[in-house]
């Protein structure tokens, strides 16, 4: 069942054609900006694998991931990627990338049991990406430190799309504050 919510005397400032044009450029932007910082390449997202393979991510094991069978492999089931977590780590392996460095990429999925909302849709089309570390840089510093250039690159996106758009809002802080769910509970018991 659908939760979608639109606000009363909603009325939006891009007809279709526009929208398409929008999404395009905060995305073609933002990535852009993101792939310089972070030292990321752009690699394409497999639409379906190998059931066998381990790929797939299960999400949290309730989904039934969409399937179909291949006539020209003799009936071999594949099916439709329901999150890139495995593959994108497999894709650093197979493809070489060095310490440093990572992918960014677009994937397209159909979640079929998703319950959908004004966020959520059995249509997924989700950006992501990875990259390769140290395992000494696995701590909360390196973390943080992350954190604030993909924040950076967030801001600097919002800046550069108020300017395209002139009805959009400059709305993002300054600097981003990190709390933890320790400090959340105490708050709010």
């Amino acid at each position: 069942m659908s939760d979608i919510v639109i606000p009363k005397n909603y009325k939006s400032q891009l007809n279709l054609y526009e929208t398409q044009v929008a999404i395009k450029t905060v995305k073609d932007f933002f990535q852009g900006l993101l792939a310089e910082r972070l030292h990321l390449l752009r690699v394409s997202a497999p639409l379906f694998v190998d059931p066998t393979s381990g790929l797939n991510d299960n999400l949290n094991g309730v989904e039934r991931p969409v399937t179909f069978d291949i006539k020209e492999q003799n009936g071999r089931e594949a099916e439709v990627v329901q999150s890139l977590a495995k593959w994108k780590r497999y894709a650093l392996k197979e493809y070489g990338f060095s310490l440093g460095e990572g992918i960014y990429t677009d994937m397209n999925a159909i979640r079929r049991d998703e319950e959908t909302d004004n966020i959520h849709s059995i249509f997924v089309d989700q950006w992501d990406w990875e990259k390769v570390i140290r395992k000494e840089d696995r701590n909360l510093d390196f973390l943080k430190e992350t954190v604030k250039t993909v924040y950076k690159c967030l801001r600097k996106t919002e800046q550069y799309m108020a300017i395209q758009y002139d009805y959009i809002d400059l709305i993002l802080p300054k600097d981003i504050t990190f709390i933890t769910t320790s400090e959340l509970e105490e708050m709010f018991p």
